[in-house]
């Protein structure tokens, strides 16, 4: 049966999986319903890297500081800051009046904590933290920071918008190790989450936190007011296409999140709906390696698959063929942003060769060592780009075991250092935020920090030296000259391989006005009848 024949039936099948017993039902224009990219498996934004994990973090958590549409940082649970010392002692102190959703005072030593909890699995608060001599709470409202050296991105670093964020949470749960993820999801942001309706692999519920308190200003990105106008917000994980499609055609759900490319003309033709792309800085596909086991330990190997790569094939899988919803070649940083440049980026531009490809993997010592190469089925642009991928490493002589799962056991499979014969792995297909990707700063897939980084765990104190050049460059023509440097090295040693820019469309029903132009939050908009 074909994707747009099954239309006509899907929303009925949708239809009766909400109207399980036992589940409260989304009703009037003060309830929402939205399909996210991918079940909700995660629940603690400090312990994974997943977007929607993310996006669920900004509903029910708040940070010291907003990001705004210009990627600024702005004051948040903050109402401002003092800088001393010349920049080595920085006070930052809390807004009055804000809660916990049990009700209790968010206090100076809670976000102590989770700064600390944070930063040990953030490379941006890492370095925050590594530059840090003493982290302290003096009092109930204050935060003070005692600096080795001036840290003038401070406020970037605690207000950042991407994974892992920033949250702040009740110091019983900040004193876990983000190793273990907490057993109760407390926060202090505008929305609660209603634990006793998740059920995982099929939703999760939100109501609007009464006791938030919206900082000054107009909502900007992560920043300013954060006006809640719903009481209620249901997730409805819907892992085929056509049944999100058809639901949101028939009024069933509000808001899908990542809309497939091949079904944009359809949603596009319907007066009902919006169709379009709020994050301009888009998003970055990569294909991440282990360095720790067969083959890909091994950076001939890894640079010979670097060298096979075909940009646009990935794209057109991802996105679609239309040239306006991706852009190639991408190097390391993203598309459009002052620190992307073009050193070294033939490797990635010039015409393939997959029988060089082949000669190269071959002159590695490559000995057939079987790639367990991890696929999710439930998340359709990452599918489609492995199948292109897995593809391309057969054809270069790569010997790829595909093991099919869905996003969630990828996300946990992923954390295993085991070797892949032992329930481990060698590679997956993944997306980051085109912001996280602008600078090293937040560039997690960047970072070659060994078995304290990122899954893949890649090592290059090299790398690392660069990165470090960057933070301490004077000014943007110092920066950017770093990151060519760290550009060339990348391509040498390859944490990573870029696949390409795209731009995620997403499609609403036009009941939603107000939509904020960044990844899904739901403060600000409104829903009428």
């Amino acid at each position: 049966m074909q994707r747009r024949q099954f239309l006509s039936t899907a929303g009925v099948a949708l239809g009766a999986s909400l109207a399980a017993p036992g589940i409260g039902r989304a009703q009037g224009a003060r309830a929402l319903r939205f399909i996210p990219q991918a079940d909700l498996s995660t629940l603690d934004p400090h312990w994974n890297t997943a977007y929607v994990t993310r996006n669920h973090g900004f509903m029910v958590f708040d940070t010291l500081y907003g990001t705004d549409a210009g990627y600024e940082p702005r004051p948040q649970m903050v109402e401002g800051h003092v800088v001393e010392e010349d920049g080595r002692r920085w006070t930052l102190t809390l807004r009055d009046g804000l809660l916990w959703h049990d009700g209790t005072p968010v206090l100076a030593r809670d976000c102590v904590a989770s700064i600390r909890r944070w930063g040990s699995r953030d490379g941006f608060g890492g370095t925050l933290l590594a530059a840090t001599d003493e982290l302290s709470a003096p009092d109930d409202r204050r935060i003070v920071f005692r600096l080795k050296k001036p840290f003038p991105m401070l406020p970037n670093a605690l207000g950042k918008f991407g994974v892992f964020m920033p949250a702040m949470m009740p110091e019983r749960l900040a004193m876990l190790p983000a190793t273990t993820q907490v057993p109760e999801i407390v926060g202090s942001g505008p929305f609660r989450f209603l634990a006793a309706e998740r059920v995982p692999g099929a939703r999760a519920v939100y109501a609007r936190n009464e006791r938030y308190a919206p900082a000054p200003g107009a909502p900007s990105g992560t920043a300013g007011g954060k006006v809640v106008n719903l009481d209620r917000v249901e997730w409805l994980t819907t892992p085929d296409p056509a049944t999100a499609a058809a639901a949101l055609q028939a009024g069933e759900v509000d808001w899908w999140d990542f809309a497939t490319p091949d079904l944009l003309p359809l949603l596009r033709r319907n007066r009902n709906l919006t169709v379009g792309v709020l994050d301009r800085a888009g998003y970055g596909a990569s294909f991440r390696m282990n360095h720790l086991h067969p083959p890909f330990d091994n950076p001939a190997v890894r640079r010979a698959v670097l060298g096979a790569i075909d940009q646009s094939d990935l794209m057109i899988a991802c996105a679609g063929s239309d040239p306006a919803m991706w852009r190639v070649p991408c190097g390391v940083f993203t598309p459009g942003t002052p620190l992307a440049n073009d050193v070294a980026l033939d490797v990635l531009s010039r015409p393939r060769d997959l029988e060089r490809s082949k000669r190269e993997l071959v002159a590695a010592g490559y000995k057939g060592e079987p790639v367990a190469f991890l696929v999710p089925t439930d998340l359709p642009h990452v599918n489609a780009m492995s199948e292109v991928m897995a593809d391309t490493m057969k054809k270069i002589g790569l010997n790829v075991d595909y093991q099919a799962t869905d996003w969630g056991s990828v996300l946990t499979r992923r954390g295993s250092r085991a070797a892949p014969a032992q329930g481990g792995w060698s590679a997956f297909v993944t997306f980051s935020a085109g912001a996280d990707n602008a600078t090293p700063a937040a560039h997690t897939l960047l970072r070659a920090n060994g078995e304290t980084g990122w899954f893949g765990w890649p090592t290059d104190p090299e790398l690392e030296t660069l990165r470090d050049e960057w933070f301490d460059a004077p000014d943007g023509t110092a920066q950017r000259a770093v990151a060519g440097r760290i550009q060339r090295r990348a391509f040498e040693t390859v944490p990573f391989v870029p696949l390409g820019q795209y731009f995620q469309a997403t499609a609403y029903r036009n009941t939603l006005s107000d939509v904020l132009p960044s990844f899904a939050t739901f403060w600000n908009l409104r829903k009428s009848a």
